[in-house]
């Protein structure tokens, strides 16, 4: 791997975006605080530089600032709205707070051509972008050319071709900016000549390398939870070392219809890998039981999942490493980018973290990967579509998808309607679609007539996302003939429910699981 970007961070809700379009460009990227140790931005080794958005604002004192190696290295640099402004700053131009600010879609007319637009603007359009901005640019540093206006910003973008430095008040890495992501893909593969050659299979074959460079003769153990992550970290570090990795599977009782079946079949039938399977679902329910408190039911379900883990873990001899499936998107939350390292990582994202009295060094062959990343990888690595497809599933599992006290009832009147509903998505054609999809069962019983009976039973939420990364989603557009055959099958299949109600619901940029 000799093409490498960095992404330096002030702190945007959008920046894991920039990091996704350099690689659909096919280049390696990552993202480092703008305040990284000079060592560490030093030994990256990059072939360019980007800075990202940010919050903050550059007339004010002891905002983030640029770090000089950016520019004292002689390498191709884009600033995006803060990060542009941070370099017009360095270099010596002008900024001012600005009562003309933009936020949302805009139109940029296109008054000059440099090589970041080659190809995709041309001189005298008019091309729309999403702003995001207060401050703005009136003086741009010497021999930087204005290449687009807009309404609020007249430089919103400048470019100094002969040093491959470019500014972008407006955000290419969003949707919202239709060629943003060919503006991307112009930086790194023409302006800092990138070859964009990072592929599954040059990853797949560098990381099962650094897996046996690390382990040695050593043996791993692998928390499997049936989901795509662990489940392609499993079979990653398998055809590393073989026999050598042990998978142990806790099952507490909280996983979707058929999953642990599912994970036993696999793994052991197809793959034959070592699996230690631990029914646990008495223990969890058990102490789960009276439990409505959601971040208490979390931190009990991570509790007892540690403990299980850990006397099964004790049981294999000679183990020295604990696999994990950490994803990118884990590594960055798990850092406050504008403040230092955080001590904590979402509760709503784990469950907990192992013991260190444990004492095993960590695998994590993923922890550079997006989520969509992962499942190329395990498309590459001969997995099936049907896991390297599923839906994403919180490690809490239906804990958080039935609010207020568990029952094994309404457990089992959950997974029944959770069935029905992904069954009808699968009969629709949708389901590959759609990111994420799932029942709740409220914590609500209603009044109804089924027939000639009164009835008193659970209403059931549905609820359906799009997206592409996990970072952010919007609610699935349904039509309605397919949300009312759902609730009549539902209705007549799942005793127990007796309403039915479609949860229209987006999130914003900066989280990364749904849930």
């Amino acid at each position: 791997m000799t093409d490498r970007v960095l992404i330096l961070d002030f702190g945007s809700q959008v920046t894991q975006l920039i990091a996704r379009r350099v690689r659909e460009a096919g280049v390696y990227c990552e993202i480092f605080p703008f305040n990284a140790d000079v060592e560490r931005i030093q030994a990256f080794g990059a072939s360019a530089f980007i800075l990202s958005g940010g919050p903050a604002s550059v007339v004010a004192d002891d905002t983030p600032r640029a770090p000089s190696i950016v520019f004292e290295s002689g390498l191709p640099v884009l600033g995006i709205c803060y990060g542009q402004m941070a370099m017009v700053d360095y270099l010596g131009g002008q900024i001012e707070s600005s009562d003309h600010r933009e936020f949302g879609r805009a139109v940029v007319d296109v008054k000059g051509g440099c090589a970041m637009f080659d190809g995709v603007w041309e001189t005298g359009t008019s091309e729309q972008v999403w702003m995001s901005h207060g401050d703005r640019v009136i003086q741009p540093p010497e021999g930087f050319e204005v290449v687009a206006v807009s309404e609020g910003a007249p430089f919103a973008a400048i470019a100094d071709d002969a040093r491959k430095y470019y500014g972008f008040m407006f955000h290419p890495e969003v949707v919202h900016t239709p060629h943003g992501a060919a503006l991307l893909a112009n930086f790194v593969n023409k302006v800092a000549g990138c070859s964009g050659d990072w592929t599954m299979a040059a990853f797949r074959a560098q990381e099962i390398a650094k897996i046996r460079e690390q382990v040695g003769d050593g043996r791993v153990i692998c928390g499997l939870s049936g989901g795509v992550d662990s489940s392609v970290a499993a079979v990653l570090i398998h055809e590393a070392i073989g026999e050598r990795l042990t998978c142990v599977f806790v099952d507490h009782g909280l996983l979707r219809a058929g999953e642990a079946d599912e994970v036993l079949s696999l793994f052991r039938g197809h793959y034959n890998i070592p699996l230690i399977h631990r029914e646990a679902s008495d223990l969890f329910l058990g102490e789960l039981d009276g439990v409505s408190d959601p971040e208490l039911k979390r931190k009990t379900i991570g509790r007892l999942f540690i403990e299980v883990f850990e006397e099964e873990a004790n049981k294999i001899e000679g183990a020295e490493f604990l696999a994990q499936g950490t994803l990118y998107p884990d590594v960055i939350e798990s850092v406050s980018f504008t403040g230092g390292p955080s001590v904590t990582i979402k509760s709503h994202h784990n469950v907990g973290g192992l013991p260190e009295r444990m004492n095993l060094k960590l695998v994590e062959p993923l922890r550079e990967l997006f989520k969509d990343e992962v499942r190329d990888l395990g498309r590459e690595l001969g997995l099936p579509e049907s896991l390297v497809g599923r839906h994403p599933f919180p490690g809490p599992g239906l804990a958080i998808r039935v609010p207020g006290e568990i029952t094994r009832e309404k457990l089992d009147i959950l997974r029944k309607a959770d069935a029905v509903y992904l069954d009808e998505i699968r009969s629709a054609g949708l389901y590959d679609t759609i990111w994420q999809a799932f029942a709740v069962l409220l914590p609500v019983r209603t009044v109804g007539v089924m027939g000639d009976a009164r009835s008193y039973d659970y209403a059931c939420a549905l609820r359906a996302v799009t997206s592409t990364d996990g970072m952010t989603a919007d609610y699935f557009p349904f039509e309605h003939d397919f949300l009312g055959r759902v609730a009549t099958r539902i209705i007549n299949e799942v005793r127990g429910i007796n309403r039915v109600t479609y949860d229209i619901t987006s999130k914003p940029p900066g989280t990364i699981e749904w849930e």
